[in-house]
C-alpha cells in the first residue's frame, strides 16, 4: 500500500496493550460484581468506572485487543508504531486503555480476552456467562450484575451485483485499513447512507486509494430542522467540518440523494451504476451513471447488536434509523433486573456517546450493590445532548420505503440461503406471508 503521511505503517508497535487474564475455566468461577461483554468504548469506560468505584469487575470480550470496532488497532506483528493515525480521537482510547492497565494490574479488573459469549443464563442471584475460546474451548463467568456493551453490526441493502468479490461493507473497509493496513482496491467507490462514509472515504484517500465519489442516499437537509440540537453538539460539527473539508481537499465528489443501484464485474466488480433518487428513495429514470471501479464500500450505517440481550429477554424499542434498539431507563438499565446495557445497543450514537452511557451504567451498578458512587449529573446533561444528535442523525439518513425498487426479481437477498427477492415476493403474496 502507497505510503501517505497518514500512513501508519512505518513505525514501532504501539506500547503497553492491556494483558489479558488466562482463559476462564470452563466450570464455577468465584462470581465477580460486574461482568461487561465487550471491550469497545462502552465496554471499557463501564469496566474502569466500575473498578474504580470498587467493584470487582471481570471484562470479556472477543478481540484479543480493547477498544472495539471504533479503536481497531492493526496486529502487532505488522509493526505500526502509529496505530492512531487513522482514528479520530485516538488519545481519548490511550487514555482509557492506560486506565484498564492500571485495574488489572490492581486486580480490580480480570480481562478476558479471546473470548466469544455465546449465551447468558441466570444463575443464583446472578448471572453465568458461557464463552468460547479460540472457538473451541468452553470458558464460564459468573457475576452478580451485568452489562452488555455488545455494539453493532453494519447495514446492508442487496442491490444486483452486491455479492461480487470486491463488494464490502463500508465498515468493513475501514477495519480493512485499520486491522490489517489494506486496501480493498484502488479505485474505491463509497456508497450507502450516513457520516460513516465521509470518515471511510477519507481514510482510503489517506492511505492511497483514488476515491472516485462519495455517493450519499439520503440529503443533509434532512439536518435543516434541527439547529439547536446541532448547536449543542460543536464537536459534533467540527468532526463533520473536518471530513467535508477531507473530500475537498482530496477532490472528492459528494452526490448526495443517490444511490449504488448495481454492480458490474464477472471476476470481481468492474463499475457501478449510480442512480438519482426520490425522497422515498426510488431510482429516478434517466438518471443512471456508470463508475469504474475495482472496489466497492458500501453500507447503510448500523444495527445494534442484540442477540443476547433478546435471549434474556430485554424489551426493545424502534429507532430513529429504523433499527431495533434496547429500552433503557435513564440509569441504562434493561428491562431485565440486574442487567445494563450501554453504547450502541442502545441506539446508534458513535463512540463519545457510549463511553459516556458506560460510566453512567457503572455508577448505576456500583449504586446497586451498596458502593458510594454519585450520580452524574454532568454526564446525564451530555448524554442527552449526544443522544438527541443522534436521533436526528438516524432520523435524516433512514432508508426510505422505496429502497427495494433497486432489487430485480434475481436479486440474492439472504446470502447464506442464496434466497432471491423473486422468492420472497412470491412467498409475501401468492403464499400470504406477508
Amino acid at each position: 500500500m502507497p505510503t501517505s503521511p497518514s500512513d501508519p505503517t512505518d513505525a514501532a508497535p504501539a506500547e503497553g496493550t492491556a494483558q489479558a487474564a488466562p482463559a476462564a475455566q470452563a466450570g464455577a468461577t468465584d462470581p465477580a460484581d460486574l461482568a461487561v461483554v465487550g471491550a469497545g468504548p462502552a465496554g471499557l469506560a463501564a469496566a474502569v468506572t466500575a473498578a474504580e468505584l470498587g467493584l470487582r469487575v471481570t471484562l470479556v470480550d472477543a478481540g484479543e485487543r480493547p477498544g472495539g470496532q471504533f479503536y481497531r488497532q492493526p496486529a502487532p506483528a505488522l509493526g505500526a508504531a502509529r496505530p492512531g493515525a487513522l482514528h479520530h480521537a485516538w488519545g481519548e482510547f490511550v487514555r482509557r486503555e492506560a486506565a484498564l492497565r492500571a485495574q488489572v494490574r490492581a486486580g480490580r479488573i480480570r480481562y478476558l480476552a479471546g473470548h466469544h459469549v455465546w449465551s447468558v443464563v441466570p444463575a443464583g442471584a446472578g448471572w453465568r456467562l458461557h464463552a468460547l475460546v479460540d472457538d473451541e474451548r468452553p470458558a464460564v463467568v459468573e457475576a452478580r450484575c451485568l452489562l452488555l456493551a455488545t455494539g453493532s453490526y453494519e447495514r446492508q441493502l442487496p442491490f444486483p451485483g452486491w455479492t461480487l468479490p470486491g463488494v464490502v461493507g463500508a465498515g468493513g473497509a475501514q477495519a480493512m485499513l485499520k486491522g490489517g493496513l489494506v486496501l480493498p482496491g484502488r479505485r474505491v467507490v463509497v456508497a450507502g447512507s450516513g457520516p460513516l462514509l465521509l470518515a471511510v472515504a477519507g481514510s482510503l484517500a489517506a492511505a492511497g486509494a483514488e476515491v472516485p465519489a462519495v455517493v450519499e442516499a439520503a440529503s443533509y437537509l434532512g439536518y435543516a430542522g434541527h439547529l439547536p440540537d446541532l448547536l449543542r453538539n460543536p464537536g459534533k460539527l467540527a468532526e463533520g467540518a473536518v471530513h467535508g473539508g477531507a473530500l475537498v481537499r482530496r477532490r472528492i465528489r459528494l452526490l448526495t440523494r443517490h444511490a449504488v443501484t448495481e454492480a458490474h464485474g464477472t471476476d470481481r466488480v468492474e463499475a457501478v451504476t449510480v442512480a438519482r433518487l426520490d425522497r422515498d428513495w426510488r431510482p429516478l429514470p434517466g438518471t443512471a451513471r456508470r463508475i469504474p471501479c475495482d472496489a466497492l464500500a458500501v453500507g447503510h450505517g448500523l444495527v445494534p447488536q442484540l442477540e443476547l440481550a433478546t435471549a434474556l429477554g430485554c424489551a426493545t424499542r424502534v429507532a430513529a434509523d429504523g433499527t431495533v434498539a434496547l429500552a433503557l431507563d435513564p440509569e441504562q438499565r434493561t428491562s431485565v433486573p440486574g442487567v445494563w446495557s450501554a453504547g450502541e445497543t442502545g441506539g446508534i450514537g458513535g463512540a463519545p456517546l457510549a463511553l459516556v452511557e458506560g460510566e453512567l451504567a457503572a455508577r448505576s451498578v456500583a449504586r446497586s450493590l451498596g458502593a458510594a458512587a454519585p450520580a452524574g449529573a454532568r454526564l446525564s446533561r451530555r448524554r442527552a445532548r449526544l443522544r438527541a444528535f443522534a436521533e436526528v442523525m438516524g432520523a435524516a439518513h433512514r432508508p426510505g420505503p422505496g429502497w427495494d425498487g433497486w432489487l430485480t426479481e434475481e436479486t440474492v437477498v439472504c446470502r447464506c440461503e442464496e434466497v432471491p427477492a423473486g422468492r420472497i415476493r412470491e412467498a409475501t403474496s401468492a403464499l400470504g406471508a406477508g
